[in-house]
């Protein structure tokens, strides 16, 4: 069995959209990434392999590791978050105490379906082995944990990702440029019938006098392909070859970061706008595919559940009548980071010898030039 660790190193070898000539709305980040948000780090484990063990299929999946505020923390200060199920066929962890209070704590992480409760634990794990000074005892942790089914390639009963996995992309967590496709949870996944996986992209805006980064990190396993659309041309319709099924199933976790001074009830908003830039790919969410969408934001750094908060906190936010930027810079970079995750992915075979091809950027070019939306 294979473990890769994906490094920031490695990303400039990937193809991604906006290289294709692909004309995206917005202004990036200098990474075009979920790590263009201030302290934002991401890891990967990749495990890619054919067990040697009787009765255990091939491994094509893996584990992606999110840290809100980085290696340099704190890492047990909240930040505040927002929630949103497009379509709920899929578990993510935790959402149900973000609705409540508003907020979690520690790393993310994203995996397949069966991995959950591994990836849950080894957090958890990795979390109480680092006491912060200064930080209250925790009697309890929630955290949050997204999946998506890669059982079409990965033999998902064989739990291939283990705890040591989870610690190493913890651990190898960065800030900088991100390998996307056939990465980390990404790994076996699968979208438009076409090999899918990990995408991610970011916009900056203007707003108010200040400067804020929107970024968003997808695991894009969803969608049948004549629903695909590439900015809103159906590149579906002409890519017929290599189908594999004829009604949608799958998932997507988007996870949006930003800097911006949001509360949670904006943050869940602008989760919300996560499931418009899904949307703009094609998607009518079918009932069989579990589209899960969380918001974070960086900013009102607080740590509420230390024994020294104060008795009354303060935080700013921005006022509600001026957020339509930002929700449209989230449905940009969602809708950049899953078109990316498809450029990148590269062609996989898996269990009982399935194969799922990659999409041909050629093939990509030629209909986007067709209909006069692509740049020269």
């Amino acid at each position: 069995m294979e473990t890769i660790q994906c490094t920031a190193s490695q990303a400039s070898a990937k193809p991604r959209a906006r290289n294709l000539g692909l004309p995206f709305s917005g202004n990036t980040g200098p990474f075009n990434a979920i790590t263009d948000v201030s302290g934002v780090e991401v890891g990967y484990s990749t495990v890619i392999g054919d067990s040697s063990t009787s009765g255990k299929g091939p491994a094509r999946t893996g584990v992606t590791t999110i840290l809100p505020r980085g290696h340099a923390g704190p890492l047990r200060a909240p930040v505040w978050a927002g929630f949103h199920s497009l379509n709920g066929n899929g578990e993510m962890t935790g959402t149900h105490w973000i609705k409540e209070a508003g907020y979690f704590t520690g790393p993310i992480g994203i995996t397949n379906t069966h991995s959950l409760g591994t990836v849950h634990q080894s957090i958890l794990q990795w979390m109480i082995g680092k006491p912060e000074p200064g930080v209250g005892a925790y009697k309890f942790m929630l955290p949050v944990v997204g999946e998506t089914c890669d059982a079409y390639l990965n033999d998902m009963d064989a739990f291939h990702v283990t705890p040591a996995h989870v610690m190493d992309a913890l651990d190898s967590a960065s800030s900088g440029p991100l390998t996307e496709g056939n990465v980390g949870g990404g790994t076996g996944m699968i979208c438009f019938e076409f090999k899918g996986g990990t995408g991610t992209s970011s916009r900056i805006v203007e707003l108010l006098g200040a400067r804020y980064t929107v970024g968003c990190l997808v695991q894009a396993n969803f969608g049948i392909r004549p629903h695909l659309k590439i900015l809103g041309v159906p590149v579906g319709e002409h890519l017929t070859s290599d189908r594999l099924w004829a009604g949608e199933q799958g998932s997507i976790i988007a996870v949006v970061a930003t800097d911006a001074p949001l509360i949670p009830t904006q943050l869940e908003r602008l989760a919300r706008r996560a499931g418009v830039g899904i949307g703009r790919t094609g998607t009518p969410a079918g009932d069989g595919s579990g589209d899960l969408c969380l918001a974070f934001s960086t900013a009102n750094l607080t740590m509420s559940e230390s024994a020294a908060a104060p008795a009354v906190g303060d935080l700013t936010f921005l006022p509600n009548n001026r957020l339509d930027t930002l929700f449209e810079a989230t449905a940009q970079a969602v809708e950049e980071a899953i078109i990316n995750a498809m450029v990148a992915a590269e062609p996989m075979a898996g269990c009982e010898d399935r194969f799922v091809a990659s999409i041909e950027h050629d093939a990509v070019k030629e209909v986007m030039r067709n209909y006069g939306r692509l740049n020269t």
